[in-house]
């Protein structure tokens, strides 16, 4: 099995376990600044319609479409996605990152901004996505990536795998992962392959210690 399969798999082991952890709002992080900050770079850019990849429950979705925002889901866990259209409606469909990359999907292309939040977890099923991301926007669409700070390394980590934990949750999660680290630089080069260019980088922070949470990329296909 590979890193892939085995970060499927704890998922897909852990989904009820994920869902009582958003509803109870049990992550400090994402109550303080993360969730906040995940929204508000995306309606910044004024969309229209959202395609939220790595969706869940489909907690950012619903706060997408409570402003008035069209917003679709994908997920590879279909325990998650189940959850999300009885909470939400038909607005989600289950499908693999390589799945979406190659249209194996019934999604109304295309999207005017498409937001990946904490979803980026292994090596090639990350890179295959970015890569794709330009088939799923409007030519003049952006990408909205949070994902985990450098800080959560030692200082000058290169990238590469990390050993992963659920400890310190409240629910009964179980199978922990290994999840792919990369640099800042390395993301930059990641973004740049794919055609895109960073037009706006932030780091939400913990309000009382000042500790970054999180790292925000805002995408856009560069321009020849």
């Amino acid at each position: 099995m590979n890193a892939s399969e085995k970060i499927l798999q704890s998922w897909h082991a852990n989904a009820d376990a994920w869902i009582a952890t958003i509803e109870g709002n049990d992550l400090e992080s994402r109550v303080l600044a993360t969730n906040d900050a995940i929204v508000t770079a995306v309606t910044a850019l004024q969309p229209q319609r959202v395609i939220d990849i790595g969706c869940g429950e489909g907690w950012l979705c619903r706060a997408l479409r409570s402003r008035g925002i069209e917003a679709w889901g994908v997920d590879a866990v279909l325990q998650l996605v189940k959850k999300a259209i009885e909470k939400d409606g038909p607005y989600y469909t289950t499908a693999t990152y390589q799945e979406l990359a190659s249209g194996l999907h019934q999604l109304p292309l295309p999207f005017d901004v498409a937001v990946i939040n904490f979803a980026l977890l292994d090596e090639e099923d990350t890179a295959h996505i970015i890569h794709a991301l330009p088939n799923l926007l409007r030519p003049t669409g952006y990408v909205v990536i949070q994902t985990l700070h450098s800080s959560v390394v030692d200082a000058g980590t290169p990238s590469g795998w990390q050993r992963g934990s659920w400890n310190g949750m409240k629910q009964d999660f179980v199978q922990p992962y290994q999840w792919y680290y990369r640099s800042t630089a390395d993301w930059y080069q990641l973004f740049e392959s794919a055609g895109f260019c960073c037009i706006h980088m932030q780091e939400p922070a913990h309000p009382h210690s000042g500790k970054p949470l999180s790292i925000i990329f805002v995408l856009q296909v560069a321009q020849a």
